[in-house]
């Protein structure tokens, strides 16, 4: 082990790394905090309107999955405001308890109790989107 840093109170429900520091969502205080990793120190705390349950980010965009009320969604969020800039919603009764990128066009979602990892395709960007196949 080479450290050991503490989390904000609240604990962790999630973690990422980009931009030279660590990215620690809370899931019932509903927060994404931005952590300097030598020092623990948080550096920016974003609030958000849902339970958060995990974060990731993919393309220097930054976001993180909810599971509240048995509902859950995907949300691309401005890393200074916290204001949700795209919602990925899912059907009924899919939970994402987790969330990773493969750092292309794919997301993995942990599905809480269903025993399942769903793969859900992050939106096109730009010429991307234009450009067939």
């Amino acid at each position: 082990m080479l450290a050991v840093l503490p989390t904000p109170p609240g604990g962790c429900s999630g973690l990422a790394w980009a931009e030279g520091s660590l990215w620690v969502g809370q899931h019932r205080n509903r927060k994404i905090h931005q952590i300097d990793p030598q020092t623990g120190q948080v550096l920016r705390t974003i609030a958000c309107t849902r339970h958060v349950t995990g974060v990731t980010w993919v393309d220097g965009e930054l976001w993180h999955g909810t599971w509240e009320d048995d509902a859950s969604d995907l949300r691309r969020i401005d890393p200074r405001t916290g204001e949700v800039l795209e919602q990925l919603d899912m059907p009924p009764g899919v939970a994402i308890s987790g969330l990773e990128s493969d750092g292309g066009d794919r997301f993995f979602c942990g599905g809480g109790s269903s025993g399942k990892v769903r793969v859900v395709r992050r939106p096109r960007r730009g010429a991307e989107a234009r450009s067939p196949g």
